[in-house]
Parts: structure tokens; sequence; C-alpha cells
């Protein structure tokens, strides 16, 4: 019997200028940076090379769009916007530094960086509501493209939490994974289960 394997290729958008100094971004816009676009184009011929990619969701974020369209012209694959990998919505340190906000906010901030599970940021999401979200981008990639590969675009936080989840690891581990722009990230979905395959490669970005 054929064995059934769902190739998903989490990849990070690439860089923008809000990235430094240390931003919260969110779901603010930040248009990819010159190096960004640069960096997209690189991921692009990474994805080309070493799959065949039946679809590609973005979020809705330009960032991740542009991201994903340099992937679609690299691979020939169709994308489109998945709002559910959106960024986390950062509320209230939306658009602020993290020296902004720790100046503003020092208890909160202090529990962001130290337990992000249980940290509750003002009028933004905790990471358990961003954990759902991407639950269902999930259900939605294994149900409609059972046995094929699907590239997600995503972002930062989007993506701890996603990979966290496929190793079956806690919200807790928020700050022990990376997710360097425009890298890439693989789990397959084989025997009701996730394997993860690789994490945060970035060999495709040198000399960019």
């Amino acid at each position: 019997m054929t064995r059934l394997v769902t190739r998903i290729v989490v990849v990070r958008h690439g860089h923008v200028d809000g990235i430094d100094p240390p931003r919260f971004r969110g779901c603010a816009e930040f248009p990819l940076s010159e190096l960004g676009r640069r960096q997209a184009e690189a991921l692009g011929r990474r994805v080309a090379r070493g799959w065949q990619p039946d679809a590609i969701y973005t979020s809705n974020l330009s960032r991740c769009i542009d991201t994903g369209t340099a992937i679609e012209r690299a691979t020939g694959a169709p994308a489109s916007v998945l709002g559910e990998l959106a960024d986390i919505d950062y509320g209230q340190w939306q658009g602020l530094t993290h020296d902004r906000v720790e100046s503003l906010w020092p208890g909160p901030a202090r529990m962001w960086f130290s337990k992000p599970d249980m940290a509750l940021i003002p009028g933004g999401e905790t990471l358990a509501q961003v954990l759902v979200r991407v639950m269902s981008v999930l259900h939605f990639v294994l149900l409609k493209h059972a046995g094929q590969t699907v590239v997600l675009v995503g972002h930062d936080s989007v993506n701890r939490v996603l990979l966290l989840h496929c190793l079956g690891l806690s919200l807790s581990h928020y700050w022990q994974l990376r997710q360097t722009p425009c890298c890439v990230n693989e789990c397959t979905f084989e025997d009701d289960s996730f394997v993860i395959q690789r994490i945060n490669e970035t060999g495709h970005l040198i000399g960019v």
C-alpha cells in the first residue's frame, strides 16, 4: 500500500526595514526592502530546486504576498492569500520598538520575553489564539492538498507556533526557535503524524 505523504514547506517573508532595530511589526504593513526582494528571489530558486509545489499560500500582508509571488515565478505553482497566516496582532504594541514597549509596559513586556505562552499583549492576541489559526491552516492543507506539496509563506511568530505544534511542543518553547527572513522549514504529514525534515535553513541566502 502506497503511503500518502503531504509535504508542507514553511517559509518566512524577506527582510523589511522594520526588523532592525527590533520592532513589534505584527499586522502593520512593512514592504520588502531591496535586500528582502533579493532574498525572495533566492528563496524562489531554492524552492524550485527542492520541490515541485502544487500550491502556495501567503499571509495577507504585502511582505508575504511579494515573497510568495517570487516563489510563484520560480516554480509555476499558483499563489493565493490565506488570512489565517497573518502575523500576531500586537495590539497597542504594534509598530513600536522593543525598547519603547519595555519602557511603557514593563510587566507585560517582561512576561512576553520570559513566558510568552502566558503573556497578555494589551489589545492584541495571545499565542494560544495564534495557535488556533495555525491549526485551521494545517487542517485546511491536509484536507485540500492530501498527498501534495504546499508552500506556506508566513511570519516569524506564526511560523514558530506552527513548528512547535508539529513538533508536539508547548508554546513555552517559543523563543527556542529561530526564523530568519526567507528561511526554509519543511515538515511532512505521514502515518497521522508530523515529521520535521528541516528548520530555519538559510544556505540559499549566502551572498545575497
